[in-house]
């Protein structure tokens, strides 16, 4: 698939999106035992984001994730992570975020700061983000990108559970890195 127009500048992109599913990964990684990280991802989620380009401060966006589409690649690792133990599953079956604010770094990277909500209980965090490119893909579609991370500690989220090793030391670390790869496009198009 090759794109018919490009655009480089944040300016260029005000309007409503949504997520393409297809093309996004919210993804985290944790220390494990110390020596090994664990990666994994949320395979079900729906969000959007509304681009105000003369007036940033309006910007706003939103993303829900289904805690059951979590994926570590290790069935019996991601029950254990639905459970009470860590995201609660049954009681909390979303994670959400809710922007507050955005803030214009430079032509390429915006900070975004918002709501996060685990569990029920919400913290502001603040990802920065550097603007991918934006495209007229070969369907029609307006279509932007965006990458982001940021590092949480899990325990300000109510999950305390760990394990201890042997040797000392925890199994899971508190600091968990989140790693968003965004793709939007506007309302209403195919998702390609």
């Amino acid at each position: 698939m090759t794109s018919t127009a490009t655009t480089t500048a944040l300016s260029d992109l005000a309007g409503d999106y949504v997520l393409d599913v297809a093309h996004t990964r919210i993804g985290f990684v944790a220390r494990h035992a110390l020596v090994t990280k664990v990666r994994g991802q949320f395979n079900e989620f729906e969000g959007g984001v509304s681009i105000n380009a003369e007036d940033h401060s309006k910007t706003t966006a939103y993303v829900a994730i289904d805690v059951a589409s979590i994926d570590t690649r290790n069935a019996q690792r991601d029950e254990h992570l639905r459970s009470s133990d860590f995201l609660a599953m049954d009681r909390f079956p979303q994670i959400t975020f809710v922007s507050t604010g955005v803030r214009v770094t430079s032509e390429q990277t915006v900070e975004l700061t918002g709501d996060l909500t685990i569990r029920g209980i919400t913290d502001s965090i603040t990802v920065p983000f550097e603007f991918q490119g934006g495209v007229l893909d070969t369907f029609g579609n307006h279509r932007i990108g965006f990458e982001g991370s940021a590092v949480i500690n899990r325990r300000d989220y109510g999950i305390t559970w760990n394990g201890l090793l042997e040797t000392g030391g925890a199994l899971v670390s508190d600091k968990i890195a989140l790693e968003f790869e965004l793709a939007a496009i506007k309302p209403g198009q195919v998702e390609g």
